[in-house]
């Protein structure tokens, strides 16, 4: 797609997905420099790589050689529209991508497997790819998570295949070129872009039409296509599902066969529908799935996807959970393996705007754990929203043992209570306090 030995600039490079594709470039050949607002773990390793990262917004901080037309521009919708370099950009006459374009353009001359969904991507997608390596196919996924059996959101094994999510944020899934898909959920979420959640089913419908051949749709989902489910009979689903150590022992039924008794190294019931999703993707793209299946016993998983780890004799589960549909997936797996363990949810919310819209549902899925903790809210890309904060949310749980706190007082809030089990939640800076914590584990 790309001329090798363009200059790319990229506005936002910290970004779960901005950082994929930065990488990406970079391998092909290319000069990447990239700005973001503060550090992080990504930044770092993205600097490591040898791409430098600004974190000055000032026109002066641009390096000379990247000041003039030729530099290509690639932002994300998180940056905002009076961001100093970006209007500088504009008024050059620069090329400017948003993240999902460029995305688009690197992918549309391979085989594009695409997943979208308002929860359940990053999981879905990981679980393809892992089974995709165990296959030993050529093909190369951009993920938005980092995948801990390659310490990455990239993972590059060749160009036949793509592995991409489909970003339903701001209607950028609909820049793909997709050849199958799988959509995981289709819930109301980013009702500052659609207003409703009638817009929301009307975006995945045209995204599903975008697909060549094939859709795969959880059971729940509105949309044409095979459908896949846990326990309902559909084209694809489990059956005799039980717990075994940190994961499941299930049967899974397709259209053709049945094969028994498979092990999924993943907790959480969400997560085995989200293996099956990619099960399912797998089988009517015309790979081998009998192949695929023993690799589902050696998932490494993704980092703040109900990653567990030990501190001081307490068990700490992260998640990047921050809708309360997610929220509800996370709750039900604790209280199914650890039935006994009493917890204590330490959750940031992200986004005023997404707080203001689901307000009564946080409410009554946080009043479920024993302990709650609540952050002040993560804005991301937002200005503050009059009577929306963690406080006012705060007031409306009924509940004794509620408090919020500082993130200086994070470390201490978990090593002091008496909770067995600490939930950390959250789609904001929360995963920078987890990381700094394991740490000293």
């Amino acid at each position: 797609m790309n001329q090798k030995g363009t200059n790319y600039y990229f506005l936002g490079i910290g970004g779960i997905g901005m950082s994929a594709l930065a990488k990406y470039l970079f391998d092909e050949g290319n000069r990447v420099v990239g700005y973001d607002k503060t550090p992080s773990p990504i930044t770092s390793q993205l600097i490591d790589l040898g791409i430098d990262v600004l974190f000055d917004e000032s026109v002066a901080a641009l390096p000379v050689e990247y000041r003039h037309k030729n530099t290509q521009i690639v932002y994300t919708p998180a940056v905002p529209k009076e961001h100093p370099q970006l209007n500088f950009f504009i008024q050059g006459g620069n090329v400017i991508k948003k993240r999902a374009v460029l995305l688009g353009e690197i992918t549309k001359d391979t085989e594009v497997f695409a997943i979208a969904g308002t929860h359940g991507k990053t999981t879905t997608a990981s679980f393809l790819t892992h089974l995709f390596a165990h296959l030993n196919l050529e093909f190369t996924a951009f993920l938005g998570g980092i995948m801990n059996d390659y310490q990455s959101n990239l993972v590059q094994k060749g160009k036949r295949y793509s592995i991409v999510e489909a970003d339903e944020y701001d209607r950028s899934f609909l820049e793909l070129n997709p050849d199958f898909a799988c959509v995981t959920a289709m819930d109301a979420d980013h009702l500052d872009i659609y207003g409703n959640h009638e817009n929301i089913k009307k975006a995945f419908d045209q995204f599903s039409k975008l697909v060549k051949h094939k859709v795969v749709v959880a059971q729940e989902v509105d949309l044409k296509g095979y459908r896949y489910a846990l326990e309902e009979k559909t084209h694809y689903h489990a059956q005799a599902i039980r717990v075994q150590d940190q994961g499941y022992r299930f049967d899974l039924v397709t259209p053709t066969q049945i094969y028994k008794d498979i092990y999924l190294k993943a907790m959480g019931r969400h997560n085995l529908s989200n293996a099956i999703g990619a099960l399912a993707v797998l089988d009517v793209g015309g790979f081998p799935l009998e192949k695929a299946l023993p690799a589902l016993g050696n998932f490494k998983g993704i980092q703040r996807r109900m990653e567990v780890f030990s501190l001081e004799n307490k068990v700490v589960i992260d998640d990047y959970a921050h809708h309360p549909e997610e929220i509800k997936a996370v709750l039900k797996t604790i209280l199914e393996f650890y039935p006994n363990k009493r917890n204590m949810v330490v959750f940031q919310p992200h986004l005023f705007s997404r707080t203001k819209d689901f307000m009564e549902d946080f409410v009554e899925v946080l009043s479920q754990f024993d302990e709650i903790v609540l952050m002040d809210i993560y804005p991301a890309r937002e200005q503050p929203i009059a009577g929306v904060t963690s406080d006012a949310l705060l007031g409306l749980i009924q509940h004794k043992n509620k408090r919020k706190i500082s993130k200086e007082a994070f470390r201490s809030v978990i090593v002091n209570s008496k909770a067995d089990l600490v939930l950390a939640l959250g789609a904001g800076d929360i995963g920078n306090h987890i990381q700094k914590l394991k740490k000293t584990t």
